[in-house]
């Protein structure tokens, strides 16, 4: 039996991945937010999800440890994406990748001066493209957590990060003065799985490609 692995995160792209399986036919036997277990059996029995981090999803798929995943634009930017075969844009994980700034800042004039700026976020290549396109210089700080608490402890004068409603940023006092580009989730294949087990991924994403549609 050719065995077929799923890669997921927790979270949003698993909750809002579970109706596009269930139209593939794939129902997982665990929940995990309430099961411990990091690789979840399913009704068919050659194929299994294991439970990632969202930005080690593309290295899991990519090294051929899952033949398949969900991840996000934005970690997919942020990844090589050698070995990797995107086939299909799942629509799902909607969100903008933004620059915010503190409300009493001004970006539009930081721009035309040419000022370099100081831009915290955890996206470095995008952000570094984005800006280097725009003939800015910019010091770009990489953060893990929070973003909003940058610009308000003076660490940096701008932030890029996903957005989806923008109430963290204005409880924060921050707004968004630049789209950078839209986001959503990818399902993304094993570049080597594809040729080798084609046969029985194909019919997989096929289902995905009709469940989007």
């Amino acid at each position: 039996m050719t065995m077929i692995t799923l890669a997921l995160s927790k979270g949003r792209i698993y909750e809002e991945t579970l109706p596009l399986l269930a139209t593939a036919g794939i129902v997982p036997a665990d929940d995990p937010e309430t099961s411990r277990k990091l690789i979840l059996t399913t009704n068919v029995p050659d194929v299994r999800i294991v439970i990632v981090r969202a930005s080690d999803t593309p290295t899991y798929v990519s090294h051929g440890a899952a033949d398949l995943g969900v991840a996000g634009k934005d970690v997919l930017l942020e990844h090589s994406g050698v070995g990797l075969y995107q086939p299909l844009d799942l629509k799902i994980g909607k969100c903008r990748m933004m620059v915010a700034t503190r409300a009493d800042f001004d970006y539009a004039s930081a721009v035309r001066r040419g000022a370099r700026l100081n831009v915290a976020t955890k996206y470095v290549d995008t952000a570094r493209e984005h800006f280097a396109a725009k003939g800015l210089h910019v010091n770009l700080i990489k953060l893990y957590g929070s973003m909003e608490l940058a610009p308000l402890t003076g660490l940096a004068d701008a932030i890029v990060d996903l957005v989806s409603t923008g109430s963290t940023l204005k409880a924060n006092q921050l707004v968004a003065v630049e789209e950078i580009m839209p986001i959503s989730s990818r399902l993304i294949a094993n570049r080597a799985a594809m040729k080798v087990k084609r046969a029985r991924l194909q019919p997989v994403i096929a289902a995905f490609e009709r469940a989007v549609a």
